[in-house]
């Protein structure tokens, strides 16, 4: 495999990787305008545009961006994240050309139609009303706005509902012109790629376009608290995050493996105590989460409302334990899985694409695997008991939906962790 990256003029970034044998390709557009660089006003406009650039554009309807990847037997689609915009296909290598030319067409010819926009808030709408009726997402939503209060960060990616019900196509265009320049997008392809033809084609879309310099961003601060919602449900949905590495930390990788050894599978600690010896829940994990500035490890579970102060304690106990018993067998299980779904992952094109466009825009460069292979495997026992030891410490959110009347508070679990 080969990596190339080449950057035009204007400050586009073109990151490719040839995988030999594969005879397709994916390939999309990384922009680096996500939810959190929107302002208050403007929360849940980057999302909203991600569905608009589907909607029509000066060459193509809605229905012929469809048509012209899946004429072909192609997939098309987009998601916002904090960070970043993406807009992504995954075709037979022939058809890479006209891959990027409707995905370029979408993202800088968008008609922004005022009869489309009202379609698509409609279903934005009916998006966010799926979110609230679903507790298992709209709780993670709650713990981000209680673990990051009053900050871009904490905001949700689909905005409340009276922000989108206001957006209209100035807003669109706005947010457009202050992120969507090339300084700011990266294009990103693997699989039965070419870098040079890539890279002509991009010259030639891209290359006339004026740089807009870079987003000044709000930095993320974890502040923790506690948000509690009553209502009556079958399960109480418990979710709690701890002030965790950033993508620059050098603990990021403990901090991995740590996440993984407690709840990252069937064989962790709080899958075995909580759910395996206990009974005490169907679902539970833990997981790590980092992003430029900022990171988190959370942890999940639903229960019943007569046993969530067990669980929830039990849950306290093993964390606290982990910082005096963690074994050598349990962090090299948890770095087999970590370097396993790494690498495991990597063997798609649409992954590779991804993870390729994401470094970039971190790092201004692409860490080989074997440097990601080398740095987990250099996490030691050590490590992951001293973090789980420092995470007693570090601030913390919580949030609670359901009948939630028996559910211990932030400071009781926070006197239970340093007790």
């Amino acid at each position: 495999m080969s990596l190339q990256i080449s950057t035009l003029a204007n400050g586009l970034r073109v990151v490719t990787e040839h995988m030999p044998g594969l005879k397709s390709a994916s390939i999309g557009l990384w922009v680096q305008a996500g939810g959190r660089h929107e302002t208050s006003v403007q929360n849940g406009i980057a999302h909203f545009l991600e569905h608009m650039a589907f909607k029509g554009t000066a060459r193509r309807t809605s229905l012929q961006i469809a048509e012209a990847i899946e004429d072909v037997g192609g997939y098309i689609n987009a998601y916002t994240s904090k960070e970043m915009t993406a807009y992504y296909a995954r075709c037979l290598v022939a058809d890479v050309p006209l891959a990027l030319d409707v995905i370029s067409d979408i993202v800088l010819n968008p008609l922004f139609d005022q009869k489309e926009i009202e379609t698509e808030r409609h279903v934005i709408l009916q998006e966010i009303g799926q979110a609230l009726d679903t507790p298992d997402d709209i709780v993670f939503d709650w713990l981000q706005e209680v673990a990051y209060p009053d900050q871009p960060f904490g905001r949700t990616i689909l905005g409340p509902t009276e922000r989108v019900s206001a957006f209209g196509q100035d807003d669109l265009r706005q947010f457009v012109g202050q992120h969507y320049g090339p300084d700011q997008m990266i294009l990103s392809a693997a699989g039965g790629v070419d870098h040079e033809t890539i890279l002509a084609q991009a010259t030639e879309i891209f290359g006339h376009l004026s740089a807009l310099g870079s987003s000044v961003i709000q930095p993320a601060e974890f502040i923790g608290g506690e948000r509690r919602e009553v209502k009556k449900l079958e399960q109480v949905h418990f979710a709690m995050s701890f002030e965790a590495p950033g993508y620059r930390h050098p603990d990021v990788y403990t901090a991995q493996v740590y996440s993984m050894a407690m709840g990252g599978g069937m064989s962790s600690r709080l899958f075995q105590k909580i759910r395996e010896e206990r009974g005490l829940c169907y679902s539970i994990f833990a997981q790590s989460g980092a992003y430029e500035d900022t990171g988190s490890i959370t942890l999940y579970a639903g229960t019943s409302k007569t046993e969530i102060a067990e669980l929830t304690h039990l849950t306290v106990d093993e964390m606290k334990r982990a910082a005096d018993d963690m074994t050598e067998a349990e962090v090299a299980r948890a770095r087999a899985q970590l370097k396993a779904g790494l690498l495991m992952g990597l063997e798609s094109p649409s992954s590779r694409a991804e993870r390729n466009a994401r470094l970039l825009a971190v790092w201004g460069r692409v860490p080989d695997v074997d440097e990601a292979v080398e740095k987990i495997d250099s996490v030691t026992t050590q490590n992951v008991r001293r973090f789980a030891g420092e995470l007693g410490g570090a601030k913390t959110a919580l949030a609670l939906y359901g009948p939630v009347a028996k559910a211990p508070t932030l400071e009781a679990i926070r006197d239970r962790l340093v007790a």
